[in-house]
């Protein structure tokens, strides 16, 4: 394998020729399939509802659609464990499931194509995000777990550049691409037009396609993984239990939504707070449907239908062998660190195209400026993370990204105060998209880092879960924030948020030899 020079003579040359290793060059266009769906559930999702008339509040509840990216360590047991019939034979292990979830990243995509929310339910869309986000967070299962076991340590640093340089080239056509299309075919502000959406989004279900084409072309990564000895019996209880657990969290969303309006109302003149009511209630609800779901998990093994010995070996040894190899205080820190370290720029990311729609920038401009330019810089930050972690380390590139990340933050506040000013957003989407790239660089490698090979698609599934899940749920009230406490208030909370970021990474590296890390 033709990796980076192990030694610590190794050239800046020699690190920048390893980016033509057939492995980084192949994370390039997974990069591009992951990242496309996740703005057709954020940002170019939030245009299109403002633009049919839903308000601030409404649509950036609709990020919550994307919280399978936060429960996805839940399946990826299933991923690890369950063949697909015919494709795993023909494919591979990680290849079948690539392919399976990109075929429903496709359909998803289809689905909210013809759904208009302008005079449609805003549920039928909804669920058809659900559909996509837990479609496209297991393709991130699969794809980080073909990341980790096709190159060792040394390489996963440049292949996370890689892999982020095409995530964002993937969130360029969907942001970028999406808003230019959309204007293109008729569809403004001011003139909604329902079948310039419709247009847009069956487009950018077609350019999946470079995702089915890289999985099909590429060879199936060898692994240390050893497969657990399970009959079809176990393997279709297993995959039953997931699939009760499921429909008793879509069921008691649904059941509770008549009685969540009159409980928001109820609240609303209690509190005097329309928008906070709203807030508690949904995060109620959130934790019922977990509670229900885990009832009926515990129901399902008690009937036998799964062997209670199958659940611990599948979700607790991997989490047992995280505690054993870095001990019970150092592996706490590391879960703090991870579900703070994406904080700040995840809450922020959910509101900032409707924000930029309010100071008056058009879609044009949105496009041209924050996804084509701002691309430019993330992809920039990217590889200049990449190639400062193999050279000084990766948890002081972790430190400088945390700490940028924080402080562009504040440069908000000041676009706020000015208004629409075209060179003063250049400037605040160079430095916010290279912070951010350098920041991800970093921390990629950083995660890859703990995973041990023989739990890989779980162990990652769990720390890339809490990187996100507590960031996606505070970035679902977003809007509400806003209308409360106005923009300003509001970046400054988020910059306010990176604080305890960067003080878990300095006591980390006071108490703890955190760089054996890197040696792995």
């Amino acid at each position: 394998m033709n990796d980076i020079p192990k030694t610590s003579q190794a050239t800046w040359l020699d690190t920048l020729k390893s980016f033509k290793h057939p492995r980084v060059i192949t994370m390039l266009f997974f990069g591009i399939s992951a990242g496309l769906p996740l703005l057709l559930i954020f940002s170019s999702l939030s245009l299109w509802l403002r633009e049919a008339g839903i308000d601030r509040a409404a649509v950036t509840y609709f990020s919550w659609a994307a919280l399978g990216y936060s429960f996805k360590f839940v399946w990826a047991p299933l991923v690890d464990s369950l063949p697909i019939p015919i494709l795993t034979r023909f494919l591979g292990r990680r290849r079948a499931w690539m392919l399976l979830s990109q075929v429903m990243i496709m359909l998803a995509i289809v689905a909210m194509a013809f759904v208009d929310p302008a005079t449609q339910p805003l549920v039928v869309i909804a669920w058809a995000a659900v559909l996509l986000g837990f479609s496209s967070a297991t393709q991130d299962i699969v794809i980080d777990a073909y990341r980790i076991e096709s190159a060792d340590t040394q390489l996963q640093a440049l292949m996370s550049s890689s892999y982020i340089a095409g995530y964002r080239i993937g969130m360029l056509i969907a942001g970028a691409g999406s808003l230019v299309l959309a204007s293109y075919f008729g569809s403004s502000m001011g003139e909604y037009d329902y079948l310039a959406w419709q247009t847009t989004y069956l487009i950018m279900a077609a350019m999946m396609s470079i995702g089915v084409i890289t999985t099909l072309v590429v060879s199936e990564p060898q692994s240390n993984y050893l497969t657990q000895a399970q009959d079809k019996h176990h393997q279709l209880g297993f995959f039953l239990l997931f699939i009760f657990a499921v429909i008793g969290f879509v069921a008691s969303f649904y059941l509770t939504a008549s009685d969540a309006v009159s409980a928001k109302a109820a609240l609303s003149t209690l509190i005097a707070n329309s928008y906070l009511a709203g807030a508690v209630i949904e995060f109620a609800r959130l934790a019922l449907a977990l509670i229900v779901a885990g009832l009926i998990a515990k129901i399902v093994i008690a009937s036998g239908l799964v062997q209670q010995k199958t659940i611990l070996v599948t979700y607790v040894e991997p989490v047992n062998d995280f505690f054993q190899r870095y001990g019970w205080s150092l592996a706490w820190l590391l879960l703090a660190l991870i579900g703070l370290y994406r904080i700040s720029d995840i809450v922020m990311g959910v509101i900032a195209n409707v924000f930029y729609l309010d100071l008056g920038f058009t879609k044009p401009e949105i496009a041209s400026v924050v996804k084509t330019f701002g691309l430019i810089m993330t992809i920039i930050g990217g590889f200049l993370g990449g190639l400062l972690s193999i050279r000084f380390g990766v948890l002081k590139i972790l430190f400088l990204g945390a700490l940028l990340s924080a402080i562009t933050n504040l440069l908000f506040m000041l676009l706020t105060q000015v208004g629409y000013d075209m060179t003063l957003l250049y400037v605040v989407i160079s430095a916010d998209n290279l912070s951010a790239g350098l920041a991800s660089a970093a921390f990629i490698a950083f995660l890859s880092s703990l995973t041990n090979i023989s739990f890989t698609a779980v162990q990652y599934a769990i720390f890339s879960s809490l990187m996100t899940l507590l960031p996606k749920i505070l970035g679902g009230y977003s809007g509400t924030i806003v209308e409360t406490i106005g923009y300003q208030h509001f970046f400054l909370s988020t910059a306010l948020m990176g604080i305890p970021v960067l003080v878990l990474i300095v006591w980390a590296n006071k108490r703890f030899d955190i760089h054996r890390l890197e040696k792995r």
